[in-house]
């Protein structure tokens, strides 16, 4: 379940580079080291599909679980990654061609800024967000997005906030 949380989060993060009519940030290509820090409370809501799939026991064992990772408080958790940054990426859309089930709306975008809100659905659970991207400099970009999970129920609330600097124009093995 936390794999899919991440990919959901992560998806949210694509979001910006993905809309027809987003600018590319001005930012260089290379080797960039991304922190992030994600702060989640509320309980994740599990498609029912995946749910008729699972024997009665296995049902119950897992909602007793999420209930009580989720139950009352707030998780945060801070990230750091590298990742290779080419020219090609910065100006392709490959999130609107891997999502259908998900609509952008570009609210501001330069090649410094940019703002983009987004809801996806799928099955019985609905996802609405804000992405905000800044680069301070061809060097230096700084983030942040708020999601909001609905389905089953149950609701999860997602906000983060990210900065990544360059490091250089050699990726070396990182892709």
């Amino acid at each position: 379940m936390r794999t899919i949380l991440a990919g959901l989060v992560m998806l949210s993060s694509v979001a910006v580079w993905a809309a027809d009519k987003l600018q590319p940030l001005n930012v260089k290509a290379g080797l960039w080291e991304t922190t992030t820090t994600r702060i989640t409370n509320g309980e994740m809501p599990i498609p029912a599909e995946f749910l008729a799939r699972l024997t009665p026991e296995q049902r119950g064992k897992m909602e007793a679980r999420m209930k009580a990772n989720s139950a009352e408080k707030t998780k945060t958790n801070t990230n750091t990654s590298k990742s290779c940054m080419t020219k090609e990426k910065l100006e392709k859309a490959p999130f609107s061609d891997e999502q259908k089930d998900c609509t952008r709306t570009i609210v501001t975008s330069t090649s410094n800024k940019a703002e983009v809100r987004f809801t996806c659905e799928k099955a019985d659970t609905m996802v609405n967000g804000t992405i905000n991207i800044e680069a301070l400099d061809p060097e230096n970009v700084k983030g942040s997005g708020n999601t909001t999970m609905t389905g089953g129920g149950h609701t999860m609330n997602t906000s983060g906030a990210f900065t990544s600097k360059w490091l250089g124009t050699d990726c070396g093995a990182v892709k």
